[in-house]
């Protein structure tokens, strides 16, 4: 009954900014690692970020770094990304999702997934 639910996407221009939302439900949320995942047009899953259970650690796609801020509210149930001067190549379905363990930096170990939120950065 794991439920993840993204909010926020739209379109913007290059440059601009986006803060994407995950509303969780089901699981005890303060107790999980938490990811971002994206898809882009024509490409496979890749992963993006990752917050350990208190929030105050933080993982990064070389791809993002420096661009895009996760953060979590535990009393909300809900993850956050931030993600700033953005580029085309961000265009993507982003998904939140529930990783197996503090290790998976990658789609292939995340145990759930959102039904994804769709960004696209165009001029």
């Amino acid at each position: 009954q794991v439920q993840l639910v993204e909010s926020g996407g739209g379109l913007v221009q290059p440059g601009g900014s986006l803060r994407l939302s995950c509303a969780a439900s089901g699981f005890t949320f303060s107790s999980y690692y938490m990811s971002w995942v994206r898809q882009a047009p024509g490409k496979g899953p890749e992963w993006v970020s990752s917050i350990n259970r208190g929030g105050e650690r933080t993982r990064y796609a070389d791809s993002v770094k420096g661009r895009f801020t996760i953060s979590r509210d535990n009393a909300k149930n809900t993850l956050y990304l931030q993600m700033n001067s953005l580029k085309p190549e961000d265009t993507a379905l982003y998904y939140c999702a529930l990783p197996q363990g503090a290790m998976c930096v990658s789609p292939l170990c995340m145990d759930y997934w959102g039904q994804g939120t769709q960004v696209t950065v165009s001029s």
